[in-house]
This record gives structure tokens, C-alpha cells and sequence, in this order.
């Protein structure tokens, strides 16, 4: 079975990226931790049954459909927060208590601004899944053998965005009333990561108090009242009784 694949970011410039572990001095208050934000979502069912391999479909053609998936959605959440997400407002991609650097294709390392990194992971991003050679479309072709190790290389940029998003821009997407997206968005695509272990824990670590109250199993819904006894009729005792004469 073949799924469409199809990128929607157009940059073609290209590099590679890693992180590091780099602290600033203070932590700010993580206004996305608060109920009132936590509990919006935009689907009120267990999003694990929407990750879990079908029997019928080959693991590979999940992994890439769902991969290039979250490649579009991910893009496109950040882009409603773009025109905030500039050069002076977001001097260094942060994340929590991280700071990630850019390294060029040589090694060298880049601390750049958060729009020039993120601008580096939706190129690279878009390059690998618009690559036959390496995101097969056609019937037949079959995955490389680096294939699983270039999904969880794009799942760790992705996530490095969507804790961007959540660090620098969640007063924005509140603001434009998406959080909701933005929350469901995040929790299908960790629980993806951690269902096939795309993602090293020591990575996603710096958002796990979200992910945990965010990946929890939903509540079920509350049972439905039941209907009230119609009262009782009054016994023939209790009645008036008019007698013919």
C-alpha cells in the first residue's frame, strides 16, 4: 500500500543540525503547563489508536507517510506564529534550557537566530521527504537502508520546532486562539515517536512535564444521567371519585 507524500516547504537550503546542552542562567514561568491551556484539544479521543502500525501496511510506508505528515503540519503551525518568530524577537533557538546550534555540512557550529534554524530544518526536511530515492512513492521501489535513521534525524528537528513553539511563541498562539491545534499536534507526534523510538528520551526530556500531562489517556466522558422515574400515579384510593346519580 503507497501513500501520497507530498512537502509543502519550498527552501532549498541545506545543512545539518544537532544540538547541544547548553543552559542559559534563568527558566521562565511555562504558561503552557497551566489547565486552562492543557486541557483544549481539538479531539477528545486516545490518539494512540491513530499511531498504532496497521497489520495490512508495510512499517516503512507508515513511517514515511507519517513522517511527511508531521513534516507538513509541524511547518504549518509554525508558520501562524512566523511573522513573531524574527531575528531580534528569537536571538538563539531556544527550547526550555536549551539553546541548539546549527552545523554546517563541515562541522562548523552556528549559533543562529530561531527563524534561520527553523528556515535550516524545514529545507532539510523538505529535501529528504520530496526524495524518491530515499521517500519512494512508486510501486516497487524500495526504502534505503538509511531510511529509519533519516526519519529519526527529521523527527528530532520537528521536535526541536513544536518546544519552540511552546518556549517563545505560546502567548502568540493563544492569541490566535490555536492552541488547541498546537496541543494536539504535539501529543500525536510524541506518542509516534516514542510508539517506534524515533527520538532519544535524553532529547524530548526538556518538555516531559508537558508531554506527560498532554500524552495522558483521556478521560472517559462522563456517563450520561439516567432519565428520572415519571412519578408515581396516584393510587384509585387517593383519587376523587364523582358518582352519578
Amino acid at each position: 500500500m503507497r501513500f501520497k507524500r507530498n512537502g509543502s516547504y519550498t527552501l532549498n537550503r541545506k545543512s545539518k543540525a544537532k544540538p547541544n546542552g547548553k543552559k542559559p542562567p534563568a527558566e521562565e514561568k511555562k504558561q503552557y503547563l497551566e489547565l486552562e491551556y492543557t486541557k483544549i484539544r481539538v479531539v477528545d479521543f486516545d490518539l494512540k489508536e491513530l499511531v498504532v502500525l496497521p497489520r495490512e501496511i508495510d512499517l516503512n510506508e507508515w513511517l514515511a507517510s507519517n513522517t511527511t505528515t508531521f513534516f507538513n503540519l509541524i511547518n504549518l503551525q509554525y508558520s501562524t506564529i512566523s511573522e513573531f518568530c524574527t531575528g531580534e524577537t528569537c536571538q538563539a533557538m531556544t527550547a526550555c534550557n536549551t539553546i541548539y546550534y546549527w552545523y554546517d555540512e563541515r562541522g562548523k557550529k552556528t549559533k543562529c537566530t530561531a527563524p534561520q534554524y527553523v528556515d535550516f530544518v524545514m529545507s532539510l526536511c523538505q529535501k529528504l521527504v520530496t526524495d524518491e530515492e530515499i521517500f519512494p512513492t512508486k510501486y516497487g521501489k524500495e526504502f534505503p537502508n538509511s531510511f529509519e535513521s533519516l526519519v529519526k534525524k527529521i523527527c528530532r528537528y520537528l521536535f526541536h520546532v513544536l518546544a519552540h513553539l511552546y518556549w517563545s511563541h505560546f502567548k502568540e498562539t493563544v492569541a490566535l486562539d490555536l492552541q488547541g491545534h498546537l496541543n494536539t499536534l504535539y501529543a500525536h507526534f510524541i506518542i509516534f515517536v516514542r510508539e517506534f523510538n524515533l527520538v532519544d528520551p535524553k532529547e524530548t526530556c526538556i518538555m516531559d512535564d508537558l508531554s506527560e500531562i498532554l500524552c495522558a489517556p483521556a478521560p472517559p466522558p462522563a456517563p450520561t444521567p439516567a432519565p428520572s422515574a415519571p412519578d408515581s400515579a396516584p393510587s384509585p384510593s387517593s383519587q376523587n371519585h364523582v358518582t352519578e346519580r
